[in-house]
């Protein structure tokens, strides 16, 4: 026979188990909602990554028609002109940067694989330029291996002349500096180009810097810019971003 001990405690269980399943049932749903959540969360940052990833690219592939168009004009100019030996030197450094523009697919790549790249073009220009081109280059050995945006360099480059030096009578100066301050890293592009009047921004520093400040923005946020000054002895251009290195070079450092 059951026990008024035993009677009360099989009532307290037949009143106790619905609300403890409630609760239980409360918890799940919670937790569900949560996991929802958090998936939701994770598909808007994979959605958004995509989008800054598109539109990455799409600013990186903006500049390329225009290098190139301005390398064919400075071949055609060659050809003209018939100097035949500088034409074929030319057609050779043009043939060697398409080669390296179709290898470079990375959204960060090494500052030695920049400046090599850029070195293309300024390989072309000298021929153009003669004896009137003077170009100084440096860069500190152990930034050769920090991460750049691809085209950073070359596009400076390229707006130096086009908005500079193209207008240049006499000696045309180049000094292109990179240097490194703490965890940062700077670039400086001079020239004694012919300072050019603009009636706004975009005119005054040319779409391949709009363009840079753009990809620099969506890579690095607030921590990277690109600060001009020009006066009537040419134009000064410094582009500031943080100091990254590969992964996997720091990973075999550390080893």
């Amino acid at each position: 026979m059951l026990s008024y001990e035993g009677f009360t405690l099989l009532i307290m269980l037949f009143i106790l188990a619905p609300i403890m399943g409630a609760i239980a049932l409360l918890f799940l749903f919670v937790f569900e909602k949560r996991i929802d959540l958090l998936e939701n969360k994770n598909k808007e940052i994979r959605l958004e990554q995509a989008l800054q990833e598109a539109q990455y690219n799409k600013l990186n592939q903006q500049i390329q028609p225009h290098f190139l168009f301005n390398t064919l004009n400075v071949i055609l100019s060659l050809a003209r002109l018939n100097r035949t030996t500088e034409l074929i030197r030319a057609l050779e450094a043009f043939s060697q940067f398409l080669k390296f523009k179709y290898k470079a697919s990375e959204p960060l790549i090494p500052l030695a694989q920049e400046i090599q790249y850029t070195q293309h073009y300024l390989d072309i220009q000298s021929l153009r330029f003669g004896d009137r081109l003077k170009i100084d280059m440096e860069c500190p050995d152990q930034l050769l291996i920090a991460l750049v945006p691809p085209f950073i360099l070359q596009t400076l480059v390229e707006n130096s002349f086009k908005h500079g030096l193209e207008k240049k009578v006499g000696e045309a100066l180049l000094s292109i500096r990179f240097y490194q301050d703490s965890q940062t890293i700077y670039l400086e592009v001079i020239d004694n180009g012919l300072m050019v009047k603009a009636t706004s921004f975009t005119e005054k520093v040319g779409h391949g810097l709009d363009n840079i400040q753009k990809r620099l923005d969506l890579y690095f946020s607030n921590r990277a810019q690109i600060i001009i000054s020009s006066n009537e002895s040419g134009t000064r251009v410094k582009v500031v971003w943080p100091l990254v290195y590969d992964k996997r070079v720091e990973e075999g450092a550390s080893e």
